[in-house]
């Protein structure tokens, strides 16, 4: 199959679904993120002050976040007149499956930095 239509209202719900989970993941990577920064930040500073070799390269990729992505989708839906949308396979995967081109690299990143 490759289109499928879907009400826009199923659809719509789904992808606020979608958005809410990014987001919440995003903002729990952020703490972990800062809390790590600090942790790392700190113990370099204690390195300087013994007079120890300091390494400044921090090598710590942000989280991402790619609300916007879904917000588009979103102002989409809620402006198009059509009660039904047509998907593309690809389209369906991103927007209901949540399988988005980046959505692979963005999960481990955000997920190394949330504490189990």
């Amino acid at each position: 199959m490759n289109k499928v239509k879907i009400k826009k209202d199923g659809l719509l719900a789904a992808v606020k679904k979608n958005r809410s989970s990014h987001r919440d993941e995003f903002l729990l990577a952020q703490i972990g993120f800062r809390d790590r920064i600090i942790f790392e930040l700190d113990r370099r500073l204690q390195d300087a002050r013994d007079g120890k070799k300091i390494n400044l390269l921090i090598n710590m990729p942000e989280p991402q976040d790619h609300t916007q992505d879904y917000d588009r989708v979103i102002r989409m839906l809620e402006m198009s007149v059509d009660d039904e949308i047509e998907l593309s396979a690809s389209e369906f995967d991103q927007y209901v499956m949540d399988n988005w081109q980046w959505a692979l690299a963005t999960k481990a990143i955000n997920a190394s930095y949330v504490k189990a």
